[in-house]
């Protein structure tokens, strides 16, 4: 099952005070670097975590047991964290729903072939 990553950040909203107070990225701090990298090593982990569901239903040609519906939702789903990601240039958040959408995607045509 996927979760939702959510992020604390007011870029864009307004441009100019907002540009002044925004930290760089990779963040100056320690911590700050941290987070950085603790959020793209989940963005990888999350989705990693759907493979061995992918593994058996290809494995086994069957997905009687798997909901269409559901993991095409949560597929479509990804698309607009995707497009809002390279919008905002939000790497985590790229990453994570990428590789979301891909394995989403995965378990779908896995149902849309061996599902009753």
């Amino acid at each position: 099952m996927q979760f939702s990553m959510h992020h604390i950040q007011v870029r864009k909203r307004h441009a100019k005070e907002a540009e002044k107070k925004m930290t760089p990225y990779p963040h100056p701090s320690r911590w700050g670097r941290f987070l950085d990298n603790l959020l793209v090593a989940i963005a990888i982990v999350g989705p990693a975590a759907t493979i061995p569901q992918i593994i058996t239903i290809f494995s086994s040609h069957s997905a009687g047991e798997v909901s269409l519906f559901s993991w095409l939702i949560y597929t479509i789903l990804d698309i607009p964290w995707i497009v809002y990601g390279f919008a905002h240039k939000e790497v985590p958040i790229i990453t994570a729903y990428t590789l979301w959408f891909l394995v989403n995607g995965a378990v779908v045509v896995g149902v849309l072939i061996y599902g009753h």
